[in-house]
């Protein structure tokens, strides 16, 4: 399904995957939009669960133009992560211009009542006849 590897970082045993995908049918050039699916997974290694509490996203498009968002977790959910299970959700991004790039963190809390902070691997967003940027 995938043709190429997903970024990926781990931080504190925790592991972050991301696969973007461009949304042709969701994207409208002529009118400066284009649309990105990125498909998340989240792993636990620790010995403890895990729970997402908040993310941050910086996403950049192609004019160096930043854009910073932040809330309360992923996709209206704040889940738990036991030990050794991952968690994977998909969201998109709509840019006006053809390629750009997101980075970002999620926090996390363990069962210890610790706050931490997981990176979320740089991504590239980039259309298909574009040249893949990052990785």
């Amino acid at each position: 399904m995938y043709d190429t590897q997903p970024y990926q970082a781990e931080t504190d045993g925790v592991l972050v995957r991301v696969r973007p995908s461009y949304l042709a049918g969701q994207s409208d050039p002529d009118e400066g939009r284009w649309v990105w699916a990125y498909q998340v997974e989240i792993v636990n290694l620790t010995p403890s669960p895990v729970q997402l509490i908040s993310r941050r996203w910086i996403i950049t498009d192609a004019h160096g133009h930043v854009e910073q968002v932040e809330g309360p977790g992923v996709v209206g959910e704040q889940p738990t992560i036991q030990s050794g299970d991952s968690y994977a959700y998909a969201s998109g991004c709509p840019l006006p211009t053809p390629s750009g790039s997101m980075v970002g963190a999620y926090v996390m809390v363990d069962d210890l009542g610790r706050t931490f902070e997981v990176a979320i691997p740089a991504f590239s967003l980039d259309t298909p006849d574009a040249r893949r940027v990052l990785n």
